[in-house]
């Protein structure tokens, strides 16, 4: 790439920010507890290096500290070999208790909002209540630890109920959004075999009702495992069967729950890989492992608890959701919205900041984006004051986006950008309010996640592009993959080519400031002539561009030895695909990516495919290109609109030479 010049810093923290940190109180315990220095005010970086360098004393101080686990808690580590490190033996834990244990009336646990702006709250000791008369339905049907309770149910009240009695008798819970059509669910949760199917009638979205009444019939009748399933009136309609429970029923009893403590190694939650690459993988999580990575990533990383109200707009698809609900570990309120993450209008989630006190925004970097190109200003709309900081994930954040946060919507805010998966349920590199915040970069890697850039020679590389390699275990890496007893899949997706290192397929280089940039999957590198930049170096370069809405490179490698890379572009209402507009988008590439990179062809779309948590599809197309059949490369309902592949099958039938 180009040299540029150095990237701005947006907003630094103060002395005194700094010592009100919960990081800070952690890292002044530990430096008093093992008679260390971290720096006062504490130094990030010292307490990563120690973080990484100690890492059993790392996670037992965070356990310790959190009061996770007891003081005694036996071995922390005793075998650190990936896959299948084991983390904490001789201990027992439940997921739910942890969430639950310091319920009272006085204080929200949830605050639950939908696109007609009704806010209901729920106290903690009302949601106790709740997943414990959820838990003696459940084990009145049988359910034992062990068997998989399955849900197709919304951002709602009533996932996160189930998920927590589910949880609090040590069975395993999945779930799946009631916009996936009938095949994506059962081309999902049929892989676990679900004693327990928790459904809804329908949901909301865009101001639209949607009946999903037949598509649970035809889930219901496609599980031949099931024992019972449970109706979720969302949209009050009728139920057509009559051998269902109904979920008021099931909730009834309200009572204490009687949590079962389950080995740190419990499986706790299947998640899903996106599938756009193949039968989705089911990705098993444990307890114990989930319970202190989420305890590290709110107290420590994202610096909330009691009084905070945390908010990430997500569907129960994808991991965003296990993520905030998990954020009741640190005492704070999760707001819970149901519906459109821009209805009624763009701003919308700026609007919940205002009423109701969100502390916390979550987000995606295509909303943030989408509010940039739109050019809102909602500082000035709506009273951001108790706004501490903003997260985004799901893709790089451009550079412009974050100059936008600062002068659009708040400069005082921490804008926390972040990288992680599905597969750790966490983060890799991300945010931590002891730090300065400069564009287009992310903070650093987090703590106790010993994140390198390997070239390809595996060799650790600083300020050149790399591989994301993680060398040493995270409590919260998946137990296992569903149905992969030898565990040949897990290896072959995480592991490979370097046995026991976590590779995640991402792009990354860390600076010599530290910072860190992510630069697209490293399968869907553009290698064109032995020179290699990621995708993202190209989708950075077309952000200049005010006419380009929207993105898609690919660098299809021909059967010949040939090279194609076709740039598919959208365009802003009223804009002309013109030559002089190709000609525009060729010297962006040229001159702020790569002049080896200018694509060989610009082609108009309409849309671009995307996943539903918004990630790009660059290697199924890639494949598509190159001939695959495209029932083999790609899932088509595990897009957020499936018919923006259409366009892309055609061209591919036309242009692939």
């Amino acid at each position: 790439m180009p040299d540029e010049p150095e990237p701005s810093v947006l907003w630094r923290p103060t002395p005194e920010s700094i010592r009100a940190t919960r990081l800070h109180a952690f890292a002044t315990w530990v430096g008093q507890r093992r008679d260390l220095t971290f720096g006062d005010p504490t130094d990030y970086d010292a307490v990563w290096r120690w973080s990484v360098h100690q890492l059993e004393d790392f996670w037992s101080d965070l356990a310790i500290w959190s009061g996770t686990l007891p003081t005694d808690h036996g071995p922390v580590l005793p075998d650190a070999r990936m896959p299948g490190a084991v983390w904490f033996p001789e201990c027992s834990i439940n997921y739910a208790e942890q969430m639950l244990r310091d319920a009272t009336e006085d204080h929200p646990a949830l605050v639950l909002v939908d696109e007609q702006y009704r806010v209901t709250e729920v106290s903690q000791l009302q949601l106790r209540r709740w997943a414990g008369a959820f838990a003696a339905t459940l084990r009145g049907l049988g359910v034992k630890p062990g068997d998989r309770v399955a849900a197709y149910l919304p951002n709602g009240l009533e996932a996160v109920v189930a998920l927590l009695g589910c949880a609090s008798i040590g069975a395993v819970w999945t779930v799946c959004p009631p916009d996936f059509g009938t095949s994506a669910v059962l081309d999902r949760i049929s892989q676990v075999e679900p004693t327990v199917l928790v459904a809804a009638d329908g949901y909301r979205f865009n101001g639209k009702q949607h009946d999903r009444r037949e598509q649970v019939d035809l889930i219901r009748a496609s599980l031949p495992s099931l024992r019972a399933t449970i109706a979720v009136p969302v949209l009050g309609l009728e139920t057509r069967s009559a051998d269902v429970l109904a979920w008021a029923d099931a909730i009834a009893e309200e009572q204490e729950p009687a949590f079962v403590r389950v080995p740190f190694d419990h499986p706790l939650w299947i998640v899903y890989s996106s599938g756009t690459t193949g039968r989705p993988k089911g990705i098993v999580h444990g307890h114990g492992g989930i319970v202190l990575e989420q305890r590290k990533m709110s107290m420590l990383q994202n610096d909330i608890g009691p009084g905070d109200r945390f908010y990430w707009y997500t569907s129960t698809g994808w991991i965003m959701w296990n993520i905030a609900t998990s954020a009741l570990l640190s005492g704070a309120t999760v707001v819970v919205h149901d519906g459109s993450p821009n209805y009624p209008d763009l701003q919308v989630q700026f609007a919940l900041v205002e009423r109701l006190g969100i502390t916390y925004l979550g987000t995606s970097a295509g909303y943030l984006t989408a509010c940039e190109r739109a050019g809102a200003k909602p500082g000035e709309r709506f009273d951001l004051s108790r706004l501490r900081t903003i997260g985004s994930t799901g893709s790089p954040l451009p550079a412009s986006t974050f100059r936008w946060v600062y002068e659009a919507v708040k400069p005082d805010v921490l804008l926390a950008s972040s990288s992680g998966g599905t597969d750790i349920a966490s983060g890799f590199i991300g945010g931590t309010s002891l730090l300065s915040v400069t564009e287009g970069e992310l903070q650093r890697p987090l703590l106790g996640v010993d994140v390198q850039s390997w070239n390809s020679d595996g060799k650790p590389v600083i300020g050149e592009l790399g591989e994301l390699v993680v060398t040493q275990p995270m409590p919260s890496m998946p137990l296992r993959l569903w149905n992969d007893a030898e565990g040949k899949r897990c290896r072959s997706s995480y592991f490979e080519p370097w046995p026991g290192v976590w590779r995640h397929g991402d792009w990354l280089e860390i600076t010599e400031r530290g910072t860190c940039r992510i630069l697209g999957r490293s399968d869907s590198t553009l290698n064109r002539g032995g020179v290699r930049i990621g995708s993202a170096e190209i989708y950075a370069a077309l952000g200049r561009l005010p006419d380009v809405a929207d993105s898609l490179v690919l660098g299809i490698e021909l059967l010949d030895g040939g090279y194609y890379m076709p740039l598919f572009v959208v365009l802003e209402d009223g804009t002309d695909f013109s030559e002089d507009l190709v000609a525009a988008i060729k010297d962006a590439v040229r001159r702020h990516a790569s002049p080896r990179h200018v694509p060989d062809e610009v082609i108009q779309v309409s849309a671009i495919p995307r996943t539903r948590t918004g990630k790009l599809v660059e290697v199924p197309l890639k494949r598509i290109f190159q001939g695959v059949p495209p029932e083999v490369a790609l899932e088509r309902e595990s897009l957020s609109v499936p018919e923006s592949l259409d366009a892309f099958l055609k061209l591919a039938a036309e242009r692939t030479p």
